[in-house]
């Protein structure tokens, strides 16, 4: 992953005046996601790079009904995940959590100059399917797995971070259940709660309504 969305992140915060509202009650007893002090905004425009593949993604749920051509996102495309996650709809949510992330995670790992010709992309689930991805893009479809199987997004956030093992940008997926911040990783095989890992520092984590900045 680009080290830019974390760049970005830090520069907006100087002409944007973070807030926070009522609205942000459903995000309460959200434990602090590894230790940070998080700071609200619903400003989530400035990250068009996490708008991009969500109104991608909406626009092309209609290609489900689309004849089977290799050239353009179809019904073949999405038809193996549709199936996946209907045959995960009818489990606990927290075998729901663990399925997707072990099905994603089966998926290659390609960095996005060579993927896309880009230095930063961030793909739609039916994308990251067809062409493989990068970390953005396993949160992305895991985060939009669990969407579809009826998690709400304020139980959810892409974070990106800094790996201070391997000192690169990298982004994950939280999932908040009982009360736990769940991380969904494609660098960790399973499922593992936020305690376990020592390694991760958050910058920046967003959903569909908000986004948080982190600091120590």
């Amino acid at each position: 992953m680009s080290p830019r969305p974390w760049i970005y992140a830090l520069v907006v915060l100087d002409f944007v005046g973070l807030q926070s509202g009522t609205a942000l009650g459903q995000y309460s007893y959200r434990p602090a996601l590894f230790g940070s002090q998080e700071t609200p905004s619903p400003q989530i425009s400035l990250f068009p790079k996490w708008k991009g593949p969500l109104a991608r993604y909406f626009n092309e749920r209609h290609l489900a009904n689309k004849p089977c051509e290799a050239s353009f996102f179809s019904r073949c495309h999405l038809q193996a995940w549709t199936s996946f996650l209907k045959d995960i709809s009818k489990k606990s949510r927290l075998e729901q959590i663990h399925a997707v992330n072990a099905e994603m995670n089966r998926t290659r790992y390609i960095l996005d100059p060579r993927n896309y010709g880009v230095p930063d992309y961030w793909a739609t689930p039916q994308q990251f399917l067809r062409r493989n991805g990068d970390c953005e893009d396993y949160a992305i479809t895991k985060y939009l797995s669990l969407r579809a199987l009826g998690v709400p997004p304020s139980d959810m956030r892409i974070l990106v971070l800094q790996d201070l093992n391997l000192r690169l940008a990298h982004a994950i997926l939280i999932v908040y259940h009982n009360g736990r911040a769940l991380i969904l990783d494609n660098q960790i095989k399973n499922v593992v709660d936020m305690s376990v890992v020592r390694h991760y520092k958050p910058i920046y984590s967003i959903n569909e309504n908000y986004w948080w900045l982190h600091r120590s």
